[in-house]
């Protein structure tokens, strides 16, 4: 199984099924970090303030165990804080005595224990505890953790929601059904009765009595329709909240989705960064700047424009999805064509309807054959570094406003790579094309 990365960590959480799945692949997270550390989530009980069922990832199953302990137990400024949720809280000296409180393994030279409230509509729902071994030097795993934890509040919240939308209706269901359960006993019971006075009355007996009864029949049946009204009333109240808790559920999805995305672009830069502290290939430097644009914007067709020895002309660095006749090194020059007048501008261009881009200024004379598509300045302390194209956008098809923001970003690190490394040159003259 390859490492767990906070990118596939994050898929593995919007796709876990359930709180179980959610769980083991955080627990897979922390494998990565820090083998000799425990997990385990306690859900807690808001109504009688209980830590109750303590949820313990191993290996791909989660063990159930009940623990039973009142939140009273944690010190007052623990307490407080873990409410709080957000964070990590250490219990420091006390980390031995609590985790044998909340039953986690003993670790043979100490450890140390850190607690963490997840909320869920503004309460606190769960509690995740930390237990690692004392450490001298080095990095606490709980500092390290973090950001993965933080990737599993968000999850959590997302399957709170969905136990608070069954339970809803699950409540919904019972209720109505007790209510007319209810009220259909009781006026079988009086129609029954009714019957028997009549049947009675017809003899001449007890006349007064049926008419008491008729009274108390229509009465028990005009409660009926109150009730109904009622459990009507409470069925729009239920459907509104559980609207309400879908709405709720879209916005943490994009939420989740956005976080999902700076994590991986986060990841890749990373990897750029590391690539270009290993190696001493500019090719290899240069098709790893071109992958980080390209994956994170989910282009299938992009290129890498840098500024060639010659005065103001660009040539192609790297490129994938373009056609085949067009070699390495192929000359643009700086003003004409799309990535030479991105150039010569120094300003992004962006086309999502490829029919309207010859109203666009800078490309009027141009003629498209593709999709929406954005062509990036790569600018670094006033000098022309480059220009990035990239175009055949997967799954959604089209570039917007939002991803300029993004392309901007990734643009001053290739442009900084490239700048350091004098990719430039050194490539030019890999290539073998003066």
């Amino acid at each position: 199984m390859p490492p767990r990365t906070l990118a596939s960590l994050a898929h593995a959480l919007s796709v876990a099924a359930d709180v179980h799945a959610a769980l083991v692949a955080l627990g897979e997270g922390l494998a990565e970090i820090d083998r000799s550390a425990h997990l385990a989530l306690l859900r807690y009980d808001g109504r009688r303030e209980m830590l109750t069922d303590r949820l313990s990832p191993t290996g791909s199953s989660v063990r159930r165990t009940s623990v039973e302990t009142t939140f009273d137990h944690l010190p007052a400024p623990v307490r407080h804080a873990v409410a709080a949720g957000g964070q990590f809280v250490e219990m420091g000296d006390q980390s031995g005595e609590y985790g044998r409180l909340f039953g986690l393994p003993t670790m043979p030279d100490g450890g140390q224990l850190a607690l963490r409230g997840l909320r869920f509509d503004g309460h606190l729902s769960a509690v995740l505890l930390l237990y690692e071994p004392k450490k001298i030097f080095g990095t606490r795993t709980s500092e390290r953790f973090a950001p993965s934890v933080s990737l599993f509040d968000l999850a959590y919240v997302r399957f709170a929601e969905q136990e608070a939308r069954t339970e809803a209706v699950h409540t919904l269901e019972e209720v109505t059904q007790r209510v007319h359960a209810e009220y259909d006993r009781k006026l079988a019971a009086l129609e029954s009765e009714l019957s028997q006075a009549r049947g009675r009355n017809e003899t001449g007996v007890d006349a007064s009595r049926a008419v008491s009864l008729e009274r108390e029949a229509a009465k028990a049946a005009e409660e009926a329709r109150r009730s109904t009204r009622r459990a009507e009333a409470v069925e729009q109240q239920i459907t509104a909240a559980v609207d309400q808790l879908d709405r709720a559920h879209i916005e943490l999805h994009r939420r989740s989705e956005a976080l999902r995305q700076k994590t991986r672009t986060l990841y890749l830069i990373d990897r750029v960064l590391t690539i270009d502290a290993r190696t001493g290939d500019p090719r290899q430097l240069t098709l790893s700047l071109l992958a980080l644009v390209g994956d994170d914007m989910q282009a299938q067709r992009c290129s890498l424009m840098l500024r060639a020895p010659e005065p103001n002309s660009l040539y192609l660095a790297a490129a994938r999805g373009i056609a085949p006749n067009v070699p390495e090194g192929y000359r643009v020059t700086i003003g004409e064509g799309v990535s030479g007048k991105v150039a010569a501008t120094r300003e992004p261009l962006l086309v999502q309807d490829v029919r309207e881009a010859q109203s666009h200024p800078l490309l009027r004379d141009e003629y498209f054959t593709t999709g929406s598509f954005i062509s990036f300045p790569l600018v670094y302390h006033g000098e022309l570094v480059g220009v990035v194209n990239l175009t055949n956008r997967a799954q959604r098809g089209v570039f917007i406003e939002e991803d300029m923001e993004r392309v901007r970003l990734l643009g001053l690190v290739i442009s900084l790579v490239a700048t350091r490394a004098k990719l430039a040159e050194r490539l030019i003259s890999t290539i073998g094309v003066g």
